[in-house]
C-alpha cells in the first residue's frame, strides 16, 4: 500500500456527511457506577463520499478516482469542509494561529498541530498533511518567510527553520490541511436509474494512521 498525494475532488466532498470518531471502552460496575477507558490517543474521521454526488459526470469522476487508488488499497488526501484551517472558518490562517513549541537555541523541526479548547480541557491534534503554499510560520511572534526562514514537508507536517529559534522564542503557525482517508470499502455499487432519482451510492471513507 503506498499514500497518494492527491486530494480527492474537492467538489465532491462538499456537503459530504462525516466529522470525528472516538473509540471508548465502559464498564459497568455492580454498584452502577461505570469505569471508562480508550485505547486511542487521537480521533478518527469517517466521511460519507458519495452525499456530494449530484451527476452522473460526478459519480463517473468518483469511480475513475476510486480505480486509481485501487479501492482501500491506497490512502489519499480528503478536504474536510468543516475543520481543514489553523482558525476559525471565518478567518484566513496567520502565522499565530498555532503554538508548535518552544525553541531551544538548538532545535530546527517542529510538527504542525491544531489544538482543540472547550473549557480547561484540550486535545492536540497531528496535522500531517498541509497544503502546499498555505503555511505562515512565526518566532516570537515574528513573521517568518517560507523558503528563506523556514520550509515545510507538505507530506509529513514538519516545519524546518533555517536557524534554530533561540531558546525560550514561542513558534507558532497557521495553515490549511488535508485529512489523510482511505476508502472503507472495495465495491461501489450503483444503479443510473436510482441515481438520476435521487438515491446516491453510499461510499465510506476513514481517516488513516500515518
Amino acid at each position: 500500500m503506498a499514500f497518494h498525494e492527491v486530494r480527492f475532488p474537492a467538489s465532491l466532498s462538499f456537503g459530504s456527511l462525516g466529522g470525528p470518531e472516538r473509540r471508548t471502552e465502559i464498564v459497568t460496575l455492580q454498584n452502577g457506577f461505570e469505569e471508562r477507558n480508550t485505547p486511542w490517543q487521537h480521533s478518527r474521521r469517517r466521511y460519507d463520499a458519495g452525499v456530494g454526488l449530484r451527476s452522473l459526470d460526478d459519480l463517473e469522476e468518483l469511480i475513475a478516482f476510486f480505480e486509481a487508488r485501487r479501492g482501500q488499497l491506497h490512502a489519499f488526501r480528503w478536504k474536510d469542509w468543516a475543520d481543514f484551517r489553523s482558525c476559525p472558518p471565518s478567518r484566513q490562517p496567520g502565522p499565530l494561529d498555532q503554538f508548535l513549541g518552544t525553541g531551544d537555541g538548538q532545535r530546527r523541526v517542529f510538527g504542525l498541530g491544531k489544538l482543540y479548547r472547550s473549557g480547561s480541557e484540550s486535545y492536540l491534534r497531528p496535522v500531517a498533511k498541509p497544503v502546499a503554499g498555505t503555511v505562515t510560520a512565526a518566532i516570537a511572534d515574528d513573521p517568518c518567510a517560507d523558503g528563506v526562514d523556514f520550509t515545510v514537508d507538505v507530506t509529513t507536517g514538519q516545519v524546518t527553520f533555517a536557524v534554530p529559534p533561540p531558546e525560550g522564542a514561542r513558534v507558532t503557525a497557521g495553515f490549511e490541511f488535508d485529512v489523510p482517508v482511505r476508502f472503507d470499502t472495495d465495491r461501489i455499487q450503483v444503479s443510473v436509474a436510482s441515481f438520476q432519482a435521487g438515491d446516491v451510492p453510499g461510499v465510506p471513507v476513514v481517516e488513516v494512521r500515518l
